[in-house]
C-alpha cells in the first residue's frame, strides 16, 4: 500500500510494533516503537509520549535514508507503562489492570 501511495508522489511513513515482519516488507520509510502489539502510541494519557512518536514518523518522512529505513525509537515498554501509570494516578483514574 505505502509504495502505491508513494508511487503518486506522496511519501509515507510506518509505524510498527513488529521489526522483523517490516524488515520483511521494506516499506518506504517506517518507525520501529518496541511496544505491545495494538500499542503502537504508548499507554493512555501519556501525550508527551504520544506526541514523541507522531513527531519522530513526521521527522522520518524527510529524514529517512534508502528506502526501507526503519528507525528505532530508542523507547521501552517498561517505562511507558511505569510513566503511564503515575499519569493515570495523578489525573484520579484507578489502577488498570
Amino acid at each position: 500500500m505505502q509504495r502505491a501511495i508513494e508511487r503518486r508522489g506522496i511519501p509515507t511513513v510506518s509505524l510498527t510494533v513488529a521489526r522483523d515482519i517490516t524488515e520483511h516488507a521494506r516499506p518506504p520509510r517506517a518507525v520501529f516503537v518496541p511496544f505491545r502489539m495494538g500499542h503502537h502510541f504508548g499507554v493512555p494519557f501519556h501525550r508527551d509520549l504520544q506526541r514523541r512518536v507522531i513527531l519522530t514518523a513526521l521527522d522520518r518522512l524527510v529524514a529517512a535514508g534508502a528506502s526501507g529505513d526503519i528507525h528505532d525509537l530508542p523507547l521501552t515498554w517498561a517505562r511507558a507503562r511505569q510513566e503511564g501509570r503515575a499519569i493515570e494516578r495523578a489525573l484520579g483514574h484507578g489502577e488498570r489492570r
